[in-house]
């Protein structure tokens, strides 16, 4: 049996996703769906039997009637699943309770206790499957949420008036109007307005974020004041948010191998209970005890184990903005023992600024400026915004730039105003035919610390410009945390220069560094530690760290909202910029681990334990039925305990002025 999902039902079926939640062990919980009108006419009927049993004995007709009618209510759910198995071939756990049900019916003292026994055992079956599914869906509630979320209405701007359309009718490039309290309809760029945007569905940030003209948004989020119009650049399945909750459900459904171990194995359980059953009988006539056996045989809580634990640790990572893409991740980050860290926009925040302008000659601060920015500017590299952004605060006109090309971890080629522009680290200028030596002109110590970027023009070498790239806030103590939780050990690889990346490395606690690596270089690295028996777990902004995020045992992304590549490049992404949620995936997946663990030792000695009793006659059918409820509930509640992982990291940040994503540190 596998916990059945509400949302699995409704609502994913309105969103066109087709999911079967249907185990392969075929105990299906379709007869959970039973109206509880039914269950409690059933119920009716069997306690109108025992009153009339009470005020006229045992060998009333009317009661036995009465007892009979409840006792089909509440026996024909569990009947025609039985049947439909057998139908197609299958002889699944569902005949279990078919046959423990027809055997109740003819079990008891007379025939009016048979068919008491039977409608109570019905009736508490169906009643437990009822509470389990309804439990477990509580610990999905984060997931459920997420479906309705996204707004089915939204207000376009057409010739200045404003319509309300489907949704799901937005093109790119729409003008969408969002007033206070609604919910974002598309992904998109802010043209005008300003307000504060409640984003904790995307990134798990649990304070609002402030966006003006010029910011992205998602759809999915709140905008809680201010009006904003809005460009669309994605909608429907294709928004940030359609991608996340997609990978949750698809995530949701994929199995962990000892669960395929069960399924392939639990065909032969039903033939084993039976056999068991067969054997109680020809020892003891009994048929109470056959039934109690068949009843407490079912194993539901074996099979609840790790689908009720995956689906809450699903829930507690997707509230703190963590997206896991397959459930076997979760297995896997339990077992890393080495993280390598990307540098910028990982260990730093990607916003880098310049600190110095060293131009050579005759050439003016402001020229050398202008050249680089020109050359930069269909660039989307954190140094390309830099300079745009210092060349704008100084009213700096730049052209487009001619003959753009950009090789990734390198640097960038271009025409600016007739000139051959080649811009990057020194090793580039020379590939490009700059010969002179220009490094030895480079005072080292006034460059310590700095990221350097050296720009020629027509092969000759006119300046560098420095940049600095400030770190993390929380970086430190979620380095610290992740060795303290027994990874051994933390490395970060750059692609920046030796005394850069030294310097961000003293300030997080980073022991092991590894400096000026092409992407290459950064898999290389990877793959060597693998080859040392390390379980790897690579972080990097899962666009420039694309390779290297595939070469490890688990890739995480920084940042992913927004960011297909990311999204796609890594096996698990943070919604939002915060690397203590590292730790706090560590701890969910040990956590995880544990708690299945339990659950399997609980559930096999339950029903070991239960058939025992059952066939000494110490338990009988109805107590059979409770205790079989009981111990689903207990491996339910088990598992939902871990929803409650990471509530003290949610705390801590909500006690901050701003999200770790908003701190800004400058320049040194």
């Amino acid at each position: 049996m596998e916990v059945s999902s509400l949302l699995s039902r409704k609502e994913i079926k309105d969103h066109h996703h087709d999911h079967d939640h249907k185990g392969d062990s075929g105990h299906d919980h379709e007869h959970t769906n039973t109206s509880i009108t039914n269950m409690v006419a059933g119920l009716v009927f069997i306690a109108n039997s025992f009153l009339m049993e009470w005020f006229s004995g045992a060998d009333n007709q009317v009661a036995g009637i009465s007892a009979f009618v409840g006792a089909m209510i509440l026996g024909y759910p569990i009947l025609r699943l039985a049947v439909k198995d057998i139908m197609r071939g299958m002889l699944t756990i569902n005949e279990l309770v078919a046959i423990a049900f027809l055997a109740a019916m003819a079990s008891g003292e007379s025939q009016l206790g048979g068919y008491q026994t039977a409608g109570i055992v019905a009736f508490f079956m169906l009643l437990g499957e009822l509470i389990e599914t309804r439990t477990a869906a509580g610990a999905r509630a984060s997931i459920a949420s997420m479906v309705k979320l996204t707004p089915t209405k939204a207000r376009r701007i057409v010739d200045n008036d404003e319509e309300e359309v489907p949704a799901s009718d937005l093109n790119i490039g729409d003008i969408i109007r969002i007033r206070p309290g609604d919910n974002i309809a598309a992904d998109g760029k802010i043209v005008s307005g300003q307000g504060s945007i409640n984003q904790a569905n995307i990134t798990g940030e649990s304070l609002p974020v402030d966006k003006s003209a010029g910011d992205e948004v998602f759809a999915g989020t709140i905008n809680l004041n201010g009006v904003l119009e809005i460009e669309v650049t994605s909608a429907g399945e294709d928004t940030t948010f359609g991608r996340v909750r997609d990978l949750i459900l698809s995530a949701e459904q994929t199995k962990l191998p000892i669960m395929r171990i069960i399924d392939q194995y639990m065909g032969y359980y039903t033939p084993l209970v039976l056999v068991i059953a067969g054997i109680v009988w020809f020892f003891t006539q009994d048929i109470e005890r056959v039934v109690s056996v068949l009843v407490i045989a079912c194993p539901c809580a074996f099979i609840m184990a790790s689908p009720t634990a995956m689906v809450a640790a699903l829930a507690s990572a997707a509230r703190l903005g963590v997206l896991i893409k397959n459930v076997g991740d979760i297995e896997i980050a339990a077992r890393i023992n080495a993280f390598v860290f990307d540098k910028t926009g990982t260990l730093t925040t990607g916003e880098l600024a310049v600190s110095r302008l060293a131009p050579k000659g005759d050439i003016k601060p402001a020229e050398l400026l202008k050249v680089a920015a020109t050359a930069e500017k269909f660039s989307n590299h954190p140094t390309a915004k830099a300079l745009a952004k210092l060349a704008k605060e100084a009213g700096l006109d730049l052209a487009d730039p001619m003959d753009f090309k950009e090789t990734a971890g390198k640097g960038i080629q271009a025409n600016v105003n007739n000139s051959n522009v080649v811009i990057g680290r020194a090793q580039w200028l020379r590939e490009n035919g700059v010969i002179d030596d220009f490094e030895s002109k480079v005072d080292l110590k006034e460059t310590e610390g700095y990221s350097l970027l050296f720009v020629a023009s027509d092969s000759a070498c006119i300046g560098w410009i420095g940049l600095q790239d400030a770190t993390r806030i929380e970086a430190k103590e979620a380095l610290s945390d992740l060795l303290n939780s027994g990874v051994q050990r933390v490395a970060m690889v750059s692609g920046d220069r030796q005394p850069v990346a030294e310097r961000v490395a003293a300030e997080i606690g980073c022991g092991e560094v590894v400096a000026e690596c092409l992407p290459q270089n950064k898999v290389d690295f990877v793959t060597d530690l693998k080859s040392r028996g390390y379980r790897v777990a690579v972080i990097g902004d899962g666009v420039n760290d694309a390779p290297a995020l595939a070469a490890g045992d688990m890739g995480v992304a920084m940042g992913a909202a927004g960011s297909e590549v990311a999204i796609q490049s890594a096996t698990i992404a943070l919604m939002n910029n915060d690397l203590r949620r590292l730790p706090f995936l560590v701890r969910l997946s040990r956590q995880t681990r544990s708690v299945i663990n339990q659950n399997f030792l609980f559930g096999v000695l339950f029903i070991i334990g239960g058939m025992i009793g059952a066939s000494y006659g110490v338990i009988n059918p109805i107590i059979a039925a409770l205790l079989h409820n009981a111990g689903s509930l207990i491996v339910v509640f088990n598992s939902a305990r871990l929803v409650r992982e990471g509530e003290e990291l949610e705390a801590y940040q909500a006690d901050d002025d701003k999200p770790f994503s908003e701190h800004k540190a400058s320049p040194a």
